[in-house]
């Protein structure tokens, strides 16, 4: 088993790991059921239900189209997952292989052209990013996610290339390109290996980013679009309702929260367990 590994199997003792874990097995729980089965149909109408409070029949009530909460709940974390999953894998699959060049050419061109790129990106945030996309290709969940996306390509290339560089100052890194390994074969070998810990731990960031970036363009109507359900959609829909119901809007808000609390804590307790120099730190 690979260091890492190891350190990832010893993380399940610790307490952020564990609640994160939990809190995000809970709502990865929800999406993948809503894949199948939901208690009702998500775009199932009951005007005569319109704004009821939660009952036998309705754990977390109706909205105002009569559409059940509990069932908009999971549609919204089946969405809110598929973009999450989607734009770090986006981020992840294209920066980290930028941050690994950009380390192993450092001063160079290559190095200077990766660097310069990153800065225009986060220039344009995402939420910005998606303005300037939907004005051109309009609203839209794929729209959104390629906005996202962006945006981690270039947090993760500069997070690679961070820890890359680090590790490639390591003696056996010097050593295995002493003995005549290939650049390429040193990264793949050597180096990459050895960042994988800290990607994973900006992975599951990024995806409460993502997360919190998705409800917020579906709040402003550049998201996702109806039919599909979005937590952010159903917060843009309660505030007519803020005074009236609030527990509309008390829901999807507490599903965000959730979500990003719990993806938070994971990635709190993989840092911890992941970097040897926390240790210490923890013991003493």
């Amino acid at each position: 088993m690979s260091p890492t590994a190891e350190r990832l199997w010893a993380s399940r003792r610790h307490p952020s790991f564990v609640i994160g874990g939990a809190i995000a097995g809970m709502v990865l729980t929800a999406a993948a059921l809503a894949v199948f089965w939901t208690p009702y149909p998500i775009d199932g109408v009951d005007a005569l239900n319109r704004l009821k409070g939660p009952s036998l029949a309705h754990p977390l009530g109706n909205d105002h189209f009569g559409r059940d909460v509990l069932s908009l709940l999971m549609g919204g974390a089946l969405t809110s997952v598929t973009v999450g999953v989607t734009a770090v894998g986006l981020g992840l699959g294209i920066g980290a292989p930028l941050g690994l060049a950009a380390a192993l050419n450092r001063g160079g061109l290559i190095d200077s052209a990766i660097a310069r790129v990153s800065d225009l990106i986060f220039a344009f945030p995402a939420v910005l990013s998606a303005v300037l996309i939907t004005a051109v290709y309009g609203p839209g969940a794929v729209n959104a996610v390629v906005a996202i996306g962006i945006f981690n390509i270039a947090i993760f290339a500069r997070v690679a290339r961070g820890a890359a560089i680090g590790v490639a100052a390591r003696p056996f890194v010097t050593a295995a390109a002493a003995i005549g390994r290939s650049r390429l074969g040193v990264a793949l070998v050597h180096v990459a290996p050895n960042i994988a810990g800290v990607l994973i731990v900006q992975a599951t960031i990024q995806f409460a980013v993502a997360i919190l970036a998705e409800a917020g363009l579906s709040y402003l109507g550049l998201g996702v679009q109806p039919p599909e359900p979005s937590w952010g959609k159903m917060l843009a829909d309660a505030q007519t309702f803020m005074f009236t119901h609030p527990l509309q809007a008390v829901f999807p808000g507490a599903a965000i929260m959730l979500a990003v609390l719990g993806l938070n804590l994971l990635g709190d307790g993989l840092r911890d367990a992941l970097d040897p120099r926390l240790k210490p730190l923890r013991l003493g």
